[in-house]
């Protein structure tokens, strides 16, 4: 997301470049806080990352629409967007805890 407006020719410097960069650095800060087994500092619950996945999903498929760029890109938008939700949605909810065993 954050290399998208280069590879795919929209890093005009409006919206429709900013939001899926601000939204793909959001997304790797969150990461890297979440509780999970690849996390630098467990701080934030597995379901609430999920959440805002889908809500960070949701806003990039109606962005086009919303902010009115869709005469200069939309599918890399919604194609992200999409996956993003499919994603929150169909991963386990409690990551395998190492320290438990």
């Amino acid at each position: 997301m954050i290399v998208a407006p280069y590879l795919f020719g929209f890093a005009t410097g409006g919206i429709e470049q900013w939001l899926p960069q601000i939204l793909g650095a959001a997304t790797i800060i969150m990461s890297l806080l979440t509780a999970y087994e690849l996390s630098i500092a467990k701080l934030i619950p597995l379901p609430t990352q999920f959440v805002v996945d889908g809500a960070s999903g949701a806003l990039l498929v109606v962005s086009h629409c919303l902010f009115g760029f869709a005469g200069i890109i939309w599918w890399p938008h919604l194609l992200v967007g999409v996956m993003e939700i499919v994603v929150a949605v169909i991963s386990k909810r409690h990551p395998h805890d190492a320290r438990a065993h």
